[in-house]
């Protein structure tokens, strides 16, 4: 058989993709292959569920477009499916008057990207949102939300199946053929595509390399490990604490999430993977930490970082040094508040000048269209980014 579209990754990018071409193509005859035995397994599934509002963005960019766009589709998407989602609102909160420009710049960046109803607070008027906040001011951003993202993906998955697309689980792509058909490769057997769309997360390079040649960029994966409150210290956060971001490294910073579930997660750090699915510590690939870090641009990244790196590093070990970063934010926060949670890791791509590529990547050639970069806020932005695809591919053919 000869598929219309193929797409290659069940995370809920792949997942959007397959539902927006429907929406604009009902003829098409669909093909999902995913290598896990199951949907959303790795990004996707291991998140915090943080509906974005798009405030940090860069206005005009891919990542600010697709999330203002994508949030109000997903919105719409959870309310016509009744998946369970609140929007609960953000503090965003300057602990020294160093931060008081860099918040300012975030509420105009927020307000030039569309947002109603922001509000900067007060040191006092902080405290009326999270009492038990240090900060000198702060923004409140009414249009973040919670959600579990797993449940968005399962009810996409439902609709995917029940439009008759196809899915193989446990196939790894190993080679792609790009010739008319297109030949998809796994393990176990060859599929033929007139066109393909790869959404591979922490293996999108690896996927666009079958098929292009001298890639610019890689992705270097950055574990992000979390802490979580006991049930009897929830009490501490409302909502959700954010600190004002370094505007030199695409990290947030450790924060505070309320979670769909009512646990609060505490963090992440981010540190350096020395495999691309690494959760734990001490998980590693030889192949693909030689990939990394002979990669000539994350060296430059590291001659550049190489303090922050080492702070993150000695958070993972430490975690006294990890309550030490939430105390900024939280000072009543104390060891023994904290339990371990689990870890996630961000598909972080490198171009070879050394530059952390901040914004959405989407590499098309002719028939063949790769999704290489798509950190947060992607789940957010998932049906935009889908709907952008879906665009893409009707125009080609």
């Amino acid at each position: 058989m000869t598929y219309t579209h193929t797409i290659v990754g069940a995370g809920i990018v792949g997942l959007a993709t397959g539902i927006k071409l429907l929406e604009k193509y009902p003829g098409a005859k669909i093909l999902i292959i995913e290598k896990e035995s199951g949907i959303a397994k790795h990004q996707t599934g291991n998140n915090s569920g943080v509906i974005h509002s798009g405030i940090y963005y860069k206005p005009g960019s891919l990542k600010a477009q697709n999330c203002r766009t994508g949030y109000k589709m997903l919105l719409k998407f959870c309310d016509e499916h009744k998946v369970k989602y609140e929007l609960c609102g953000k503090v965003i909160a300057a602990v020294n008057e160093a931060e008081l420009p860099q918040l300012e710049k975030i509420y105009d960046r927020g307000v030039e990207n569309g947002l109603e109803n922001l509000k900067k607070l007060s040191a006092p008027e902080l405290k009326n949102y999270e009492p038990n906040i240090n900060g000198l001011a702060g923004v409140f951003v009414p249009q973040t939300g919670i959600i579990n993202y797993s449940e968005v993906c399962d009810k996409m998955y439902q609709l995917l199946l029940d439009k008759s697309v196809d899915f193989r689980f446990g196939e790894k792509v190993i080679d792609i053929n790009n010739k008319n058909p297109i030949e998809i490769i796994t393990q176990k057997q060859s599929y033929f595509s007139d066109y393909l769309i790869t959404c591979g997360g922490l293996y999108s390079d690896k996927l666009a390399g079958m098929t292009e040649r001298d890639l610019h960029f890689r992705i270097i994966p950055f574990r992000g490990e979390y802490y979580k409150l006991k049930p009897d210290r929830q009490s501490l956060v409302n909502n959700l604490i954010y600190p004002v971001p370094n505007p030199d490294f695409p990290f947030l910073g450790v924060h505070f999430t309320r979670m769909i579930n009512g646990q609060v997660e505490c963090g992440p750090n981010a540190v350096f993977a020395f495999k691309k699915e690494g959760y734990k510590k001490f998980d590693f690939s030889f192949s693909e930490s030689f990939d990394s870090l002979f990669w000539p641009g994350f060296r430059k990244v590291a001659r550049k970082y190489w303090r922050t790196g080492l702070g993150e590093f000695y958070r993972s070990f430490s975690k006294k040094a990890f309550v030490k970063a939430l105390q900024k934010l939280l000072p009543e926060i104390e060891e023994n508040d904290l339990i371990p949670a689990a870890a996630g890791v961000r598909a972080q791509a490198c171009d070879k000048d050394g530059g952390l590529l901040d914004d959405f990547y989407i590499l098309e050639n002719k028939n063949i269209l790769h999704v290489c970069n798509a950190p947060s806020p992607a789940a957010t932005s998932s049906l935009a980014i889908g709907d952008y695809i879906a665009n893409k591919v009707l125009i080609s053919n």
